[in-house]
Order: structure tokens, then C-alpha cells, then sequence
């Protein structure tokens, strides 16, 4: 795995030099500024970190949280997960199952992070053939209704579309039209 480092910003660098531990040898970030380069806001940041999601690397001597590198490539992880639609309790799950396994074989900890992901994409296939199928009836929908447009006469009251015959007999009529025509 590669470590990134950052560059230490001007107005962080004396927090920075105030910094203990090994996090004063690394280039580390203010929440604020974390907040900046992950997109997120500070309130979000500070409820990574209220639900263990997130930990600081150190404090300065202003007790100001200080965060290293890979801070940033944990909230980007949780926003991830995010998009993916899991809560942020569900990822706190998924993280107290990893961690758990950590104490394990890194193979066997990676099986439980596999059998997530594995879980998420069956998921999103669905939802993905679910979309399709909302997309293939809205556009059936469009077609229907251009002939509405086309060969309808303009003063027709909308009480005649029950019994429309401008649309081809076979032809049936979308859900997405009909439910307009049902009452």
C-alpha cells in the first residue's frame, strides 16, 4: 500500500510542529482542513469520530485534532460506502466485523469484507434491472403519450382519454398513462 503525504498547509504548520507522537513526523491535517479536502463538513468529521469511525493521529499542543493521511482516505472509504447506500451504523458494523477479524489471518478477514461487497453488488444489479425496466416503461410512456400530441384534436376534453381511439387497439396502454386515465 502506498502512504501519500500531504502538504502541510501554512496556517497548520504550527499545530503541525506542536504535534506529538509519530504524527509530528508526518504531514497532518486540521479537521477543517480534512473537511476541505474530502468534501465533507466538520460536523460530519466529528461524527466519524464520535462513531468510531475515524480516529485523530494526534492533538496539537492547542488541543486541536490533527489527522494524518489516511484519515483522508477514510472518509472518502465511509463516503463510499455511502453512495453504496449503507448507513453510517452499518458501517460502523462493518468495520467492528473487520476489526474483530484483525486479530485473524488477513485472508480470512478479507473473506468478510469480499462476502459484503459481494452482497452490495448483487443489490445494486438488482436495482440497476429495476431502473431499466422504470426506464423502458417511461419511455413507452413518451411514445404513447407523442401520439396524444400528434393526432389528438386540441379542444378533446381529457374525460375522452378512457376510451381514446387514436392508439392502436393492441396497442396496451404504459401503467405510467394509465394510472392518469383510472379513478
Amino acid at each position: 500500500m502506498r502512504t501519500v503525504k500531504l502538504p502541510i498547509l501554512p496556517e497548520a504548520a504550527s499545530s503541525v510542529a506542536a504535534a506529538d507522537g509519530a504524527a509530528s513526523e508526518e504531514a497532518t491535517l486540521q479537521v477543517g482542513e480534512l473537511a476541505r479536502e474530502s468534501g465533507k463538513t466538520v460536523r460530519a468529521i466529528h461524527l466519524y469520530e464520535e462513531m468510531e469511525l475515524l480516529r485523530p493521529a494526534a492533538r496539537s499542543k492547542g488541543r486541536y485534532r490533527l489527522y494524518g493521511p489516511e484519515a483522508l482516505v477514510r472518509v472518502r472509504w465511509i463516503g463510499k460506502l455511502q453512495d453504496l447506500g449503507y448507513s453510517l451504523t452499518e458501517i460502523k458494523t462493518i468495520v467492528r466485523d473487520f476489526e474483530q477479524k484483525a486479530g485473524s489471518s488477513a485472508p480470512s478477514a478479507m473473506v468478510k469484507v469480499r462476502e459484503v461487497y459481494t452482497k452490495k453488488l448483487d443489490e445494486t444489479r438488482a436495482q440497476i434491472e429495476k431502473l431499466r425496466r422504470l426506464e423502458n416503461e417511461i419511455l413507452a410512456s413518451l411514445e404513447y403519450l407523442d401520439t396524444c400530441d400528434d393526432v389528438c384534436e386540441p379542444n378533446r376534453l381529457i374525460s375522452s382519454c378512457g376510451s381514446c381511439d387514436h392508439h392502436a387497439r393492441e396497442q396496451g396502454v404504459p401503467d405510467l398513462v394509465a394510472g392518469f386515465r383510472s379513478h
